[in-house]
């Protein structure tokens, strides 16, 4: 198995069992050794008080993305620190597209950053997490 198809493998078995990321309405659109890329429309059920999407809906599209890349290089791995910057206002219907790429891979922690944008190629948002990667393996 080529470990582009050992990182696939393993982001379909965790995304199978994360019913909150199916919930939010994800979809997996590519997975490399250490990146992703997903994507996901906004609803009406997503919003705040006014009128725009709550920022925990744009948070949780990256780090479900976050979580998918530094999993993806077939070590068991946990966030142990996130932040997001929101820098444009997301709506309803927005479709959002978040890109996650790995900035350092070490034996036991890895960095990670997600650039969110909506359908017109604007960022809306900027995550950065950190994750523990445990000695347990993948068993895919």
């Amino acid at each position: 198995m080529t470990t582009k198809n050992k990182a696939q493998a393993i982001i379909e078995k965790m995304y199978n069992k994360d019913t909150f990321s199916q919930w939010l309405g994800i979809n997996i659109l590519e997975v490399t050794p250490g990146g992703c890329i997903i994507e996901m429309k906004i609803k009406a059920n997503m919003l705040n008080g006014l009128g725009m999407a709550h920022g925990g809906i744009t948070f949780s599209l990256s780090d479900s993305a976050f979580a998918f890349a530094s999993n993806s290089r077939g070590r068991k791995a946990v966030s142990i620190e996130t932040s997001i910057s929101h820098t444009k206002a997301v709506k309803e219907g927005d479709q959002l597209t978040a890109i996650a790429r790995e900035l350092n891979l070490g034996n036991r922690i890895a960095v990670y950053e997600v650039s969110v944008r909506n359908q017109h190629q604007e960022i809306v948002g900027l995550f950065k997490g950190t994750v523990f990667r445990t000695e347990t393996d993948w068993d895919v």
